[in-house]
């Protein structure tokens, strides 16, 4: 199966614990078996089934050492007190090896905890570690409800199946040679005739069991809608009450959560078929070697004695748990395997913006930027075309034109967010390809419409991506971003809590943090995606010095639908179909009076 593959992929990485896990589970299983072996001799010498020179001889050998134990309990069988003695020495025998069994067995357990939970500690980093390597434009064509189901649901239902996996395969199977190989010492007759249940059984368990991994693909999938809708509605609460779509999401979420109610008890009901199945199979092979055995004892037909016939019957019994447990194992795997070939598709997602096997280091801008005949096309839908464009140092370029243009795609190249899917992308007439990935985007600071803050303090957040900066260079960015004033106002000044996505700060004041971030960066090159767009006048004005104060001495990417932003740029790049359509400064762009002086005076006229 593949998804026991995967899981042994991860195994492997600690050999020394599973070899650990493996030894310990030989010896607990060795000492149970010893303690069963304890019953013959002990209904004989209950029952007094003793030959004239003392105990019965058991069929079952263990070497050398069981047979000095049953020569020293005949000779102490010879006498009332000494059949007392003997009684005792069994006893004794009996509690020794049950407490050495159990503490075996504990420490088998013990080792495999760390080794459980570093696997699936690695399955969480490996995903993470993946997503943090995808370009961004997976995102965009993903359920963040899913990819967050992966991360938990997912990994939960690996965690479980897993642990039963290893206790069933490094446990289960030494049982089950364990007790087959005292079946076989004890009556090989009755084994044989038991081995026959065996692949009948296995085949009623797989049949049931190759059935759950599709039903539990599909709950995976509907956790991860259920997800999205939750993720979705936290995100837009206030659109949601605005519009009194309480109720409407309710019964979205409703009829989601019903449908994942029905798929999760038809899972489970399946899964719990495991033990009621075996278990039944177990208790039918019992009754028919108790039947074939005990025809068999009664018409002393061979040579196995009463005590040796119910001391198999024990054995036997003690070998349903593990063929049990070995059956339930199967069906969490197969549920778990859903999860598995979802985490591993995660984790083998394409990566199409990818590092440069032998990259070239850089950690300065001297010259330009240049956009050589770049197009770009998603899923066969061509979003830039052909945009030939040199950018040189110190200068500011504004993007503008219509949403859908293809204004923030372009920016989003400079940086590799994505790759061009034609031509090319210079940074000082290299192509950005060459480059290694951190020490271009070390080049650059980005300042989006939307500032992203993380639930941290107002100085981590300001030093993200520079752990190492001091307080006062943070306090010095925060000056420049015109941020310095409001924090000083806050209870804990640089150390206030933002909150889930800055939400303890007004629009204004998160996105003077951002750019605050950006000065502490001290980028050589800047990109302002629509930094002001979604900010009343005072907020913008505010905001707009600060990004005055970041743009001195820097070659700037301006996106901006507020073209009053954009008048001083050296150039004004008008982009309309993912094509440049006119280009030129302010007055030459008025002047010709097309898509660009169309744009402002729709601007002029609100």
């Amino acid at each position: 199966m593949k998804s026991l593959g995967i899981i042994f992929n991860y195994i492997k990485k600690y050999p020394r614990m599973v070899t650990g896990y493996f030894i310990l589970n030989i010896l607990s299983a060795f000492f149970s078996l010893i303690s069963l072996a304890m019953l013959a001799p002990f209904l004989t010498l209950i029952f007094g089934l003793q030959q004239n020179d003392g105990v019965q001889t058991s069929r079952f050998r263990l070497g050398e050492l069981s047979d000095q134990l049953y020569n020293t309990l005949s000779v102490l069988t010879q006498t009332p007190e000494g059949r007392i003695q003997a009684l005792a020495i069994i006893c004794i025998i009996v509690i020794c090896t049950i407490v050495l069994k159990n503490i075996f067995l504990y420490g088998a357990m013990y080792v495999l905890t760390p080794i459980r939970n570093n696997i699936i500690n690695d399955m969480r980093t490996d995903m993470f570690k993946k997503i943090l390597a995808l370009p961004v434009g997976f995102f965009n064509e993903q359920r963040k409800g899913d990819i967050m189901s992966k991360l938990t649901n997912d990994l939960q239902d690996v965690e479980f199946s897993t642990i039963s996996f290893l206790e069933s395969f490094f446990r289960e199977p030494i049982l089950i040679v364990l007790y087959l190989f005292a079946m076989i010492n004890l009556s090989p007759e009755l084994s044989v005739f038991l081995l026959l249940f065996l692949p009948l059984a296995g085949l009623i368990i797989g049949r049931i069991g190759r059935s759950l991994k599709k039903v539990s693909t599909s709950v995976q999938i509907k956790l991860g809608e259920i997800l999205s809708t939750i993720e979705e509605t936290l995100g837009g609460i206030r659109v949601v009450k605005a519009f009194n779509a309480e109720k409407q999401q309710l019964e979205k979420f409703k009829q989601e959560n019903n449908q994942l109610l029905l798929m999760k008890n038809q899972t489970i009901r399946r899964r719990d078929l495991a033990s009621p199945v075996s278990e039944t199979l177990g208790i039918v092979a019992v009754c028919c070697v108790l039947y074939y055995g005990g025809s068999l004892v009664l018409n002393k037909s061979f040579t196995l004695n009463g005590p040796d016939f119910l001391t198999f019957i024990a054995i036997f019994t003690q070998i349903i748990n593990p063929l049990k447990a070995f059956s339930t194992a199967s069906y969490n795997i197969q549920k778990g395997a859903a999860s598995i070939e979802r985490i591993q598709k995660l984790i083998k997602e394409e990566q199409t913006v990818k590092e440069n096997p032998n990259p070239i280091s850089i950690d300065t801008f001297n010259d330009s930027i240049e956009l050589r005949d770049v197009g770009f096309a998603y899923q066969d839908k061509i979003i830039l075309n052909k945009i030939n464009l040199i950018i040189k140092k110190g200068q500011t370029i504004a993007l503008v034109g219509s949403s859908g243009a293809g204004k923030s795609t372009l920016a989003d190249l400079i940086p590799r967010f994505h790759d061009a899917t034609t031509g090319e992308v210079l940074i000082d007439g290299i192509n950005i390809k060459q480059y290694k990935m951190n020490d271009l985007r070390n080049l650059m600071g980005i300042v989006t419409q939307d500032p992203i803050l993380f639930n941290d303090s107002i100085k981590a957040n300001i030093a993200l991506g520079n752990l190492q900066a001091s307080e006062e260079n943070i306090i010095q960015a925060a000056k420049i971003a015109n941020a310095h004033d409001f924090i000083q106002q806050k209870e804990e000044t640089y150390h206030t809590l933002v909150g889930d996505r800055g939400s303890k700060l007004s629009g204004g004041e998160k996105q003077r943090v951002t750019i605050a971030r950006a000065v502490l960066k001290n980028p050589p090159i800047l990109i302002l995606d629509e930094a002001t767009s979604s900010l009343d006048t005072e907020s913008e004005k505010w905001v707009q010095d600060a990004i005055n104060q970041l743009m001195k001495d820097r070659t700037s990417i301006i996106i901006a639908h507020r073209l009053s932003t954009v008048r001083h740029a050296d150039e004004i790049i008008v982009l309309d179909k993912g094509s440049i359509a006119e280009r030129g400064k302010h007055e030459e762009l008025i002047a010709q009076n097309g898509i660009y002086c169309k744009l402002v005076a729709m601007q002029e006229m609100r």
